[in-house]
């Protein structure tokens, strides 16, 4: 499909869509927000609540999910016929219930109602767009528009043309879908359920057979798609996993490793094709062209970076995966650093305590080629996390709600770091009472002293409990002011207590 640069792209600055349930609520939250006018019809007693309260949530969503400044909104009116809803439309989205009868008359209504160059789509996700299109004037129109729920978030929408669609009607469908920040992925060859749905009725068949067998329960068959392969699915599919599971030699090894094992009594779908040598062929052949060039080791940098980035978001939602790695990191966040006592106890610590020491990624790597600011401040979080666990606000400590939190920075950037390089960050105890501590903090690269960072940092003690300030607890105290003690005879840096002026 021909890609169209973005400042070369028109969209419609009206589209129908009839049908306004929970896909076609989707449609016009997406439209809308992308600044689209949107005229809807659906005689349902409560479709126009409905619709709205989508809208709403995609708002909401659309708030969190992109720092890209958004269009001014478009207008959603609520029409009484198909024929108001499409007057004056330039693109048709149909979204009801899939029955093959009603479909047909509806999509032949809106063809009557419309110019016969404008593009009408359908939501379907099986029905075949030749069938639907039998009672249609000027039928080269009709394409499949098939998206996902929820719409306004998921990008993936395949396009599937009958026997008479145009092929420029499918571009045109491509180029506004693309528009609105969608995935579309053309379907090569008319076929019931198209491509994401037989993937997904294969997985369903499966999944009953197990509940029914009682092999598992609905809970761990969940458990282990999305603990697992749905993880990698969300960004690399399933042929992109067997290239890197086939090692050095890609594809062609996995098929000669696990091809045999189709023949096994594994699942009950056991129609599977021969892994003929023409088969395999086609297939390292279009795996090396997904590829594209790009060594099974770069993959595999690639895949680990994508899975820290996706659990870290689910982190922030404690969902799945997410909430696995959180309480993971609590448990490391319990234990207490060794040497800690005999730090507390007295024993001098005489330089500034080196607590993060770790390679720069590439993911943290913003357009100038370089870090990114929000970055160092993810590694002084680091530090000053470490710097907690030295003085024991760990487990129980946390548990109870006692913390310390940020409340200033005052952050310099004295160079620049690169994907690959190697950095220290160390920390400096300047002062302390029974509710703040005063820290200074420098990342420098690892085995040098210059530092390409600092931050001066004032740490406040919370009860989030109580919802305050409040005295850290004895023991934590103890422990700050040994450190204090033994860093009250480093030299206070040149940088502390500094503000921004210009003479």
């Amino acid at each position: 499909m021909t890609e169209v640069a973005a400042s070369e792209l028109r969209l419609p600055q009206t589209v129908a869509l009839v049908g306004g349930g929970v896909i076609g609520g989707g449609w016009a939250a997406r439209l809308l927000l992308n600044g689209i006018d949107v005229s809807v019809y659906d005689p349902g007693p409560d479709a126009e609540r409905r619709l709205l309260e989508v809208v709403d949530h995609a708002r909401a969503a659309f708030d969190r999910l992109t720092f890209a400044p958004l269009p001014p909104e478009g207008r959603l009116s609520f029409a009484d016929s198909i024929e108001a809803a499409v007057s004056g439309a330039e693109f048709v989205q149909e979204s009801t219930p899939e029955r093959l009868e009603l479909k047909q008359e509806l999509l032949a209504q809106i063809s009557r109602s419309v110019a016969p160059d404008v593009p009408i789509a359908s939501s379907t996700s099986g029905l075949r767009p030749t069938d639907m299109a039998k009672a249609m004037g000027n039928p080269e129109r009709l394409l499949v528009g098939h998206p996902f729920n929820p719409v306004y978030l998921i990008p993936l929408v395949e396009l599937c043309g009958g026997t008479l669609t145009s092929s420029s009607v499918i571009e045109r469908a491509g180029s506004l879908y693309r528009g609105i920040g969608m995935h579309p992925v053309t379907v090569r060859t008319e076929v019931d359920g198209f491509l994401a749905d037989r993937l997904l009725e294969a997985l369903w068949r499966e999944a009953l057979w197990l509940v029914n067998d009682d092999v598992a329960t609905v809970s761990e068959l969940d458990d282990a798609i999305r603990y697992g392969a749905g993880l990698r699915w969300a960004f690399m599919g399933t042929f992109l996993t067997y290239r890197i599971a086939g090692g050095e030699q890609g594809m062609h090894h996995f098929l000669e490793q696990f091809g045999p094992a189709l023949a096994l009594p594994w699942t009950k779908l056991s129609d599977v094709p021969e892994l003929t040598p023409e088969l395999i062929d086609k297939i390292v052949a279009q795996s090396d062209a997904q590829a594209a060039g790009q060594s099974v080791s770069a993959l595999e940098q690639w895949r680990d970076e994508s899975l820290v980035s996706l659990l870290h978001g689910l982190r922030s939602q404690d969902s799945g995966a997410g909430a696995t790695l959180a309480q993971w990191e609590r448990r490391l966040m319990s234990i207490a650093p060794s040497g800690m006592a005999s730090d507390a106890a007295g024993e001098q610590i005489a330089a500034p305590l080196v607590l993060v020491d770790r390679e720069v990624p590439p993911s943290w790597i913003d357009y100038n080629g370089h870090m990114t600011e929000s970055r160092y401040l993810e590694l002084f979080s680091e530090a000053v996390d470490a710097l907690l666990r030295w003085i024991g606000v760990t487990g129980d400590y946390l548990e109870s709600g006692r913390s310390y939190f940020t409340v200033e920075t005052h952050l310099r950037h004295l160079g620049q770091l690169f994907a690959g390089e190697r950095v220290t960050v160390s920390t400096q105890m300047l002062a302390y009472d029974e509710k703040r501590i005063h820290l200074f903090h420098s990342i420098a690269r690892h085995g040098e002293q210059e530092p390409v960072a600092t931050a001066e940092q004032m740490q406040l003690h919370v009860d989030s409990t109580a919802g305050r300030a409040s005295p850290a607890g004895a023991e934590v105290l103890a422990r700050v002011r040994a450190l204090c003690d033994a860093h009250a005879t480093l030299t206070v840096p040149d940088a502390v207590g500094r503000r921004i002026v210009i003479p």
